[in-house]
């Protein structure tokens, strides 16, 4: 996975091609009550405009910078919630741009479609060039919970063979210094893929902000830091 996967506002890149695929297994029950995750389909009515999750909160023209290193690479990460939307089975979701820079030159980069239902929860339901939730199997995964709780269980997105991240709520008390500062509170997250066994990541989240910190504990030395964040 590169650099740039391990952030999770833009939630996966991969060079792998989707093909057509049967729907996937529902995540079990571990507390996100009542939804089906992944999503076979969409309904338009169940969904609003603004992504306003606090852990996951991307108002148009924010942007955070983060500071990513892997074995003595070091990369900056730019995203950015861009004044742009598409429709994605009915639902109008938001564009979110991630760009990858190492030694001054662009190495990466992707756009991710996100949508929030009335609950608050908080939809990945695409990568531009990569999936789109009902095209060739794809099914809508979430992104961030309403309310979390520990122990709750979901998978992000779902393509087969492309996209399948998985995450489960581990902490709601959790604390990091990064370059950014000093920040507690925090929501932890261990995530995964059967794509990359053996890899296990722990991700960080504040309050109002979002991804903090994320690091590779199991399989990889990756660290993505946040160095920078301006609210749109």
């Amino acid at each position: 996975m590169s650099l740039s996967a391990r952030v999770a506002i833009a939630v996966t890149s991969s060079l792998l091609l989707v093909g057509c695929g049967s729907a996937s297994e529902p995540s079990p029950p571990t507390g996100v009550d009542e939804l089906v995750i992944p999503t076979p389909s969409l309904d338009p009515a169940d969904f609003v405009e603004d992504v306003d999750n606090p852990w996951l909160p991307l108002a148009p023209a924010s942007e955070w910078e983060y500071r990513a290193t892997s074995s003595g690479e070091v990369a900056t990460i730019t995203v950015t919630v861009l004044d742009d939307t598409r429709e994605v089975q009915g639902v109008t979701a938001t564009a979110v741009r991630e760009a990858v820079v190492t030694r001054g030159r662009p190495v990466e980069e992707t756009t991710d479609w996100f949508a929030q239902d009335t609950d608050g929860n908080v939809w990945h339901v695409g990568e531009d060039g990569v999936w789109e939730a009902g095209v060739d199997g794809a099914e809508a995964g979430l992104a961030m919970p309403a309310q979390p709780r520990v122990g709750d269980g979901y998978r992000r997105e779902h393509a087969e063979g492309v996209a399948e991240d998985r995450a489960q709520v581990v902490g709601l008390d959790g604390s990091a210094s990064v370059p950014y500062g000093d920040l507690i509170d925090l929501l932890e997250t261990e995530d995964s893929s059967p794509l990359e066994p053996g890899v296990v990541e722990r991700r960080l989240y504040a309050r109002g902000i979002g991804l903090v910190r994320a690091q590779t504990v199991s399989g990889g030395d990756e660290l993505v830091e946040l160095v920078a964040f301006r609210e749109g």
